[in-house]
């Protein structure tokens, strides 16, 4: 089993759990659930932004502990200073050392648009993102059927949330193509070695739909690419590990802006 598939079992196995200790009803009831969500594409469009998704990651399969050391509140409250137009939160546990009261505590400090960055594989975990506060969920293409993402993208929008989806190749993009997309995001990561190329974002850029925006996702380390990627029509640039491997990621992505 290669880890995507490891993380997919395990994920399974989780919501399987969840949905026992918290029925669909009781998800329902929370006080969040009737939050009005904010426009991810308002914020990401927004001149006075960066496009720059900042993400709270401590830790990923392939290169192991991030950063532990650090606060949700003081990262996303710096991020969101320095003119993050949206945040990434993870809120996998097992292979991420992310926590869903992650996401609850990001969204009591923050007004701006809130990512579940997670690996969603039931609609349970859509209604759920709703409840911890999420704006923005997202679907992973290499994951899902097509049927999957246009159901998944169906019940998003009809509780509010925006969709983003992520795909690492033509082929996943052109399957997983439907309405209610709000936003592609081309991940530059080869999930066969892990090995990242923002290439992978130029050589895609033409066939992401006009009207729907598009997203860089990882190897975006500098300045250069992210003008590069707006030349080529990307509108946002999902950035986590050049942040997140400083001891102050926000006074790092301060620095990086300062360069835009």
């Amino acid at each position: 089993m290669t880890i995507l598939d490891q993380i997919v079992a395990k994920k399974h196995k989780e919501v399987a759990a969840s949905k026992i200790v918290t029925p669909y009803s009781h998800l329902e009831e929370r006080e969040m659930f009737l939050r009005e969500p904010l426009s991810f594409r308002e914020f990401l469009l927004d001149p006075a932004r960066t496009g720059i998704i900042a993400e709270f990651k401590r830790k990923s399969p392939s290169k192991g502990i991030i950063n532990d050391q650090v606060a949700v509140k003081d990262v996303t409250t710096a991020y969101a200073a320095a003119g993050a137009s949206a945040l990434s939160v993870l809120t996998d546990r097992h292979f991420f050392m992310g926590a869903k009261k992650d996401l609850l505590e990001a969204r009591k400090y923050n007004n701006i648009p809130l990512l579940r960055k997670d690996f969603m594989v039931d609609e349970y975990q859509i209604v759920e993102a709703k409840t911890l506060g999420a704006d923005v969920i997202l679907l992973i293409a290499a994951i899902l059927t097509p049927e999957q993402v246009k159901q998944f993208a169906v019940l998003a929008k009809s509780i509010g949330l925006s969709v983003l989806l992520e795909v690492h190749n033509l082929q996943e993009l052109e399957r997983s193509l439907c309405d209610n997309l709000d936003a592609i995001g081309v991940n530059n990561r080869n999930l066969a070695d892990f090995t990242v190329s923002v290439e992978t974002s130029f050589q895609l850029a033409e066939h992401i739909p006009d009207g729907v925006m598009k997203i860089s996702e990882s190897a975006i380390s500098n300045t250069q690419v992210i003008k590069q990627l707006k030349t080529a029509g990307f509108n946002g640039f999902l950035i986590g590990e050049n942040f997140m491997r400083q001891p102050d990621p926000g006074a790092a992505m301060a620095e990086f802006v300062k360069e835009l």
